[in-house]
């Protein structure tokens, strides 16, 4: 059974969302590290930089696969998860608690994201 939290938002490209007042901080759900399988690497976005929602701001890599990871929300990267630079591995560990990077937002794009109990399905139908 994947793990799929009801506090937190998704995309249809397996980012999860957390928003914390104006930042939104950003990772892959259970449903994507588990699919990508052992996670060796992972390029982060630089601080500072700004992206529009959807656009691909990281990549995971794993030893199956590299995988873009999308901002979902429109914003500029205030914080990057530094300790995945040199273990990528906590992304398969604790999907949830390892963002990878969190951005200013005024919350542009939110509203295409899904709540749990939407993206449970997509999970279960791919």
């Amino acid at each position: 059974m994947m793990n799929i939290p009801q506090n937190l938002l998704y995309s249809k490209e397996h980012e999860w969302v957390r928003f914390e007042g104006n930042k939104a901080y950003i990772g892959i759900s259970d449903y994507a590290q588990h699919h990508l399988g052992d996670i060796v690497f992972v390029d982060l976005p630089e601080l500072g930089t700004e992206f529009d929602a959807m656009t691909e701001a990281a990549v995971v890599e794993s030893v199956k696969a590299v995988s873009p990871v999308f901002c979902p929300v429109a914003g500029k990267v205030v914080e990057i998860n530094a300790e995945l630079l040199d273990s990528p591995e906590k992304v398969n560990e604790d999907p949830y608690a390892s963002f990878l990077f969190a951005v200013e937002t005024d919350g542009t794009g939110k509203d295409n994201l899904l709540s749990a109990s939407d993206y449970t399905p997509l999970c279960e139908e791919e």
